[in-house]
């Protein structure tokens, strides 16, 4: 069996929560104080997934950059991959939030949204 010991952040209590795998299988799951931190544990060594949050570059726009973040979680192996998309990702001003800089990014079925607003230069 192997242990592994996480620091849950489900809540601000930030239980140190231990889980014990027999191979693939949870065996066990201990120290956390309220449900958000078992079902976090569990995903985290079965399927740990990740808010991005970055900023993609705008064309024409009062300011150069639009913070945005994933719709939703990604797998946490896809986060380089999401990153080169964003990275390579140019929006034209005017950008409004919530507006998706990018669908579907690196496959992920998550949609890359923006977060605030860059309106259009008008020099």
């Amino acid at each position: 069996m192997t242990k592994r010991e996480l620091t849950c952040i489900g809540c601000p209590m930030g239980c140190l929560v231990t889980v014990e795998l027999d191979g693939d299988t949870i065996a066990s799951v201990s120290g956390y104080t309220c449900p958000k931190g078992k079902a976090y544990a569990e995903n985290e060594v079965k399927d740990p997934k990740r808010t991005v949050t970055s900023t993609v570059r705008v064309v024409g726009g009062k300011r150069e950059r639009v913070s945005c973040k994933t719709a939703s979680d990604i797998p946490k192996d896809k986060i380089q991959d999401v990153m080169r998309e964003i990275n390579s990702a140019v929006a034209q001003a005017p950008v409004g939030i919530g507006e998706t800089l990018i669908s579907n990014v690196a496959g992920t079925g998550v949609d890359i949204v923006a977060t605030s607003s860059v309106g259009k230069y008008h020099g």
